[in-house]
């Protein structure tokens, strides 16, 4: 059977999406059903939320959210990534949205790396305030930095196993293993 696309707008999108026991992304008017993750990669998960959280501290100035938070540009999609990180006051006044993150981390799986690392990267790269888009994998020590170097322009960097991950948007340097600890 095949799946007939229908368009809807925003507005019934987080009417839906208030309503629904399982989780939906929205982009430019369709809606996916986000799938459940593995054990490895809800570790990895929190393991980086872990280093943010120390990393931060009691700072009031910068808060993070795993992936029960939405992140929106434009009603031109609504995504929950992984982990991001927002340092922006309006970004207080809305509890199940944020708009101004600074960092957006997911981990890939092999059902979503493709569109992780293709439109959503394309999506991401619009929004003014984000300045680092992270890409974990679960398959190998492996983590690739898309750095905002310009209005318009971005870099990339890939971390390896032995490697210190640097965040610069958010002033953090680890060594990878720590976002692989205790995976099985």
């Amino acid at each position: 059977m095949i799946a007939v696309p229908h368009y809807i707008s925003p507005e019934e999108y987080l009417g839906i999406e208030r309503r629904s026991p399982i989780r939906h992304e929205y982009r430019h008017g369709l809606v996916y059903a986000m799938a459940g993750g593995t054990d490895n990669h809800d570790r990895i998960a929190f393991n980086l939320l872990r280093l943010i959280d120390t990393h931060f501290g009691d700072s009031p100035d910068c808060r993070f959210y795993s992936g029960n938070v939405k992140v929106n540009y434009k009603d031109d999609f609504y995504y929950y990534p992984d982990a991001f990180v927002t340092c922006e006051a309006r970004d207080r006044a809305e509890r199940y949205i944020k708009r101004y993150p600074k960092l957006v981390a997911e981990v890939l799986s092999s059902s979503t790396e493709a569109f992780d690392a293709g439109d959503k990267l394309n999506d991401y790269q619009q929004i003014d305030s984000l300045e680092e888009y992270v890409l974990i994998s679960q398959q190998d020590q492996k983590v690739q930095c898309h750095r905002r170097i310009s209005e318009d322009a971005w870099e990339t960097t890939i971390y390896r196993a032995g490697d210190r991950v640097v965040l610069e948007s958010i002033g953090l340097a680890f060594a990878i293993a720590a976002l692989y600890r205790g995976l099985d």
